[in-house]
């Protein structure tokens, strides 16, 4: 087996029940499909099972893109790509009701998400991400104010994304086996029709100014935000004694609403 890499943060899912169980979740039939870090290929042989129109594997390891390449020369409906996701522009591969796929690298794997949460035309394109996080990071996904694990990562995606299914994943599904566990989250893009943000950068840069002090009460995350603060929280029935997880996503999206109604009187 091919041997991975640390710096890649390589892990590679070899359970054939999990991954069998991860292509049912997708429904992809007669689906394009994109797969962000296919590695060995392991879930992509279980994808092409499938009647599909056309799969496109995205990974940065020139490597593993060459055993790719070879493992699968004779399909016709597969495409591999050599590219840093990161770095790539998927909203041009992405067509209409697509679906992606991911076993992601833990320390990149919130930059990839965030990355198909920006995508320029919403609702996009891609009608379901099936993507495997650290357990850790899925959870601050799913997590719900009040709780220690809310933060700006519940926030920004679940503006545009609610996660239809998710399930568990031992460590000892992967090969090298990693010290953490890992889940699985199946999403769904939305159009918040109650709020209105015209640019996702300002929920991000709003939440990142709020969370930056988790522990510490709002009103000066505010007052940086809104100079008067006093009367934008009243309009807003926030308490500016609350603490960051004290506020609910619905009311990130409100700040942020506000904030681009006001900035330029502001």
């Amino acid at each position: 087996m091919l041997k991975p890499k640390k710096s890649l943060g390589q892990n590679f899912l070899i359970d054939k029940n999990i991954i069998k169980k991860i292509v049912s979740l997708g429904g992809i039939k007669e689906s394009n499909i994109i797969e962000i870090g296919p590695g060995t290929g392991n879930l992509t042989k279980e994808i092409l099972k499938s009647d599909l129109k056309k799969i496109v594997l995205i990974e940065k390891d020139y490597n593993l893109c060459k055993i790719l390449r070879e493992n699968f020369k004779s399909k016709k409906a597969i495409e591999v790509l050599n590219n840093d996701i990161l770095n790539f522009d998927i909203e041009n591969k992405i067509k209409k009701d697509c679906i992606i796929f991911g076993n992601l690298p833990y320390n990149i794997s919130t930059q990839i998400l965030i990355k198909l949460i920006k995508i320029k035309i919403w609702p996009p394109k891609y009608k379901r991400l099936v993507l495997m996080f650290q357990k850790e990071v899925a959870e601050r996904i799913l997590a719900e104010h009040n709780s220690k694990k809310y933060g700006r990562l519940s926030v920004i995606s679940n503006w545009r994304l609610k996660v239809a299914a998710s399930f568990k994943v031992s460590k000892n599904c992967f090969y090298p086996k990693p010290k953490v566990d890992s889940m699985v989250l199946v999403f769904e893009p939305v159009v918040n029709k109650t709020y209105k943000i015209q640019d996702i950068t300002n929920l991000e840069n709003i939440t990142q100014i709020f969370f930056s002090k988790k522990r510490k009460m709002i009103n000066k995350a505010f007052s940086i935000i809104f100079k008067n603060s006093l009367f934008f929280s009243k309009k807003l029935n926030i308490n500016l004694s609350d603490r960051p997880d004290q506020i609910t996503k619905d009311q990130y999206y409100k700040i942020t609403e506000c904030y681009e109604k006001y900035k330029k009187n502001i």
